[in-house]
């Protein structure tokens, strides 16, 4: 199992990670409102802003501080050193 660094020193598992999204539209507001409603919210932002959203297949919400691009970099770059 790998694990990405989302902020913080936070960590998610990456074969979990369906899609990491911006939280600036409605559908993605709205996904989040609910999660938070179900109780599936993670906050891993630390009280900063939300850069990233982060839905995975166990139908958990997880906000990040870190941009969307530097997260799915993150991501590649572990792929990269994985395919050796």
């Amino acid at each position: 199992m790998r694990l990405i660094n989302i902020g913080f020193g936070n960590m998610v598992a990456a074969n979990r990670l369906l899609a990491i999204v911006s939280p600036e539209s409605a559908p993605i507001k709205r996904i989040v409102q609910d999660a938070k409603e179900r109780g599936t919210l993670i906050d891993a932002t630390y009280g900063r802003r939300t850069r990233a959203v982060l839905i995975t297949d166990t139908d958990r919400v997880i906000l990040s501080a870190v941009q969307p691009e530097t997260v799915a970099n993150r991501l590649s770059d572990e792929e990269d050193e994985h395919v050796d």
